[in-house]
């Protein structure tokens, strides 16, 4: 494998890529189709100014592209906009603190769940949800379902698009340990990832405390093995036969991982990749990108390739996305200046070079922007095109409610599967245990 030091893997984690941002000439939007009808009428307040926060990126373009979009709608209206880039541990805790003290940012860009946590501090948007979705040929499902309250129409947050992880992995390595692709079994996954470790070049997941691949990991585990934290009715169903199944699967497959994976965090298996401490794992666009990017590790981003989670017994891939979801709570000075802010940003002179720039690392929550160049513009990131038209969904197969909100924001079933990898718990304790945290939360 190619040497890669551990200061430049540590870069890849940053996605430290400025330079290659802008070496091709950006989309202007006019690609995208869209409807001719008005916007809202939303007169922004005199003398307003704005401060958004929204997690950290993983993409330099993420960044660098917002915050040139921010610049244009600061030019364009003469609002002053100030952003700040939130750890991803870190939002939720911050947006906690926002809505129970009624003061700080007029836009906060959170996660999938986070607006249905305070249903009644933040204002309605439904109407800017309809005239988004009118003009750009609707929302994708995972949209729908994270922006719009359970049992009604109103929308409490406008996502800004989804990162799903599937499988990234070299391809040599999977070669070497005797498969053409990735097995979609679970028996096949284990047999792929036992023979990763014993050629030494094992596969590596998070089961740390980690927004994205942590809960993307155990979600997967559950259903991929037909379990679930809720039934259809919404009432609480982990304790059962088939989670279970799941954490004795677990018990085999964990011992193959590389060292470590009990704290990674978001950037970690990121790092480790790039690393070569492993080569197969779950993770959004941003890896891949900082591979490719980077004249020392383009060898390894030739060499990668990207497969749907196993399935196991799931009619379709087993994953949802980690999602953007956009709010505006009621105490804020200026909201109509935060509602124009969103619409602006998500109008195709501005999202389409953000999708682009950052390779798809968001996927599009409205479906004119599968159209976009990005799409088409490298194979290996197809499969990251419908991340927001995933099945899957925090709190599946129940409501999105504050409920399930605070289960994925408590880290209940990541820790469920950590207790057990680490041998700290039985299949049938951890299964006990998550129920007993869940009830908390769903009050039954």
């Amino acid at each position: 494998m190619q040497h890669v030091t551990r200061r430049a893997a540590l870069a890849l984690g940053a996605a430290s890529l400025a330079a290659g941002t802008h070496a091709q000439p950006r989309p202007d939007g006019s690609a995208i189709p869209r409807a001719d009808i008005p916007p809202p009428r939303q007169p922004i307040e005199p003398n307003a100014a704005l401060r958004v926060i929204r997690p950290a990126r993983f993409v330099d373009a993420d960044e660098i592209i917002f915050r040139e979009n921010c610049a244009r709608f600061s030019e364009a209206h003469g609002v002053p906009v100030r952003v700040d880039f939130v750890g991803w541990e870190d939002i939720r805790p911050q947006t906690a603190v926002i809505a129970n003290t009624g003061s700080g940012p007029d836009v906060v860009i959170g996660w999938a769940d986070d607006p249905h946590l305070y249903v009644e501090k933040l204002h309605d948007l439904t109407e800017l949800a309809a005239y988004l979705g009118e003009r750009y040929g609707g929302w994708s499902f995972l949209a729908r379902k994270y922006g719009m309250q359970h049992g009604g129409t109103r929308w409490l947050g406008i996502p800004f698009g989804g990162g799903t992880g599937p499988i990234v992995y070299r391809a040599s390595a999977v070669r070497e340990a005797g498969f053409e692709k990735v097995p979609e079994d679970h028996a096949g996954f284990l047999r792929l990832c036992q023979g990763l470790k014993r050629i030494g070049k094992p596969a590596g997941f998070a089961l740390g405390n980690a927004v994205g691949d942590g809960n993307g990991f155990a979600n997967w585990l559950l259903w991929s093995h037909g379990a679930a934290l809720t039934d259809e009715a919404g009432k609480i169903a982990i304790n059962s036969r088939e989670t279970i199944t799941a954490l004795n699967y677990l018990r085999e497959l964990y011992p193959n991982f590389a060292p470590g994976t009990l704290s990674w965090l978001d950037p970690s298996n990121n790092r480790a990749y790039a690393s070569q401490e492993v080569s197969l794992t779950a993770n959004g666009v941003s890896l891949y990108y900082a591979l490719k990017n980077d004249p020392r590790t383009k060898p390894i981003a030739d060499d990668t390739e990207h497969a749907p989670l196993p399935r196991g017994v799931a009619d379709g891939p087993p994953q949802s996305a980690t999602v953007l979801n956009a709010m505006v709570f009621r105490h804020v000075r200026y909201p109509n200046a935060a509602k124009e802010f969103i619409r602006f940003m998500l109008e195709a002179e501005q999202y389409d070079p953000w999708l682009t720039g950052s390779l798809g690392y968001w996927s599009q929550p409205l479906d004119a922007y599968r159209q976009s160049e990005v799409w088409r513009s490298d194979p290996k990131l197809v499969l990251f095109r419908d991340a927001m038209n995933h099945k899957y969904w925090s709190g599946y197969k129940g409501p999105i409610t504050q409920a399930s909100g605070a289960v994925a924001a408590d880290y209940v079933l990541v820790q469920m599967c950590s207790s057990v990898a680490s041998g700290q718990a039985t299949p049938e304790a951890a299964a006990r245990e998550a129920e007993r945290r869940a009830r908390r939360y769903y009050r039954a």
